[in-house]
């Protein structure tokens, strides 16, 4: 498996990126499937799904593993407090990371994305983060990896 975020990337790199990563799934965990700015128009849920079946990779919105807007408040409160934006956040809010994982990830089954893992090739977790690091997606990663021994690799842009 691996992870990916929005930013860094441009359509067509996104795309390229993970064509090379040979992923043939990927699981959007966001809970807005929307991003700000022209230049992430191509990753907005409809558009980004068209061009996912037109590279033959399937798509699934997996919400019940997505943030809440309170929990994204949190973790924005801290960002402001540390005088850093969502694109260049480089680590998660120790708070927003507790409750996240107590509030979403332990309620959650992983069972389902374990089994729906693709023989051949890979899956992808998408949120628009650049760093996993940055990004709730990392601890859904870091669950698979220990409760279900899933590999993991970080994709970032070239």
């Amino acid at each position: 498996m691996v992870t990916i975020g929005v930013y860094g990337f441009d359509g067509e790199s996104f795309l390229r990126r993970l064509r090379q990563a040979d992923v043939r799934l990927l699981l959007d965990v966001r809970q807005r499937r929307g991003v700000r700015g022209p230049e992430y128009a191509w990753a907005n849920s409809r558009r980004l799904q068209a061009a996912l079946a037109h590279a033959g990779i399937a798509y699934e919105h997996h919400l019940e593993l997505a943030p809440t807007t309170e929990l994204r408040r949190l973790q924005y409160a801290e960002d402001d407090r540390r005088g850093v934006g969502k694109r260049s956040r480089r680590e998660l809010a120790v708070e927003y990371a507790r409750r996240y994982t107590t509030e979403i990830l332990d309620r959650a089954d992983l069972m389902p994305i374990v089994s729906a893992l693709p023989g051949g090739g890979t899956a992808a977790l998408l949120c628009v983060e650049r760093d996993a690091e940055a990004c709730h997606r990392s601890l859904i990663a870091q669950r698979l990896t220990e409760r279900h021994h899933v590999t993991v690799e970080h994709l970032r842009p070239l």
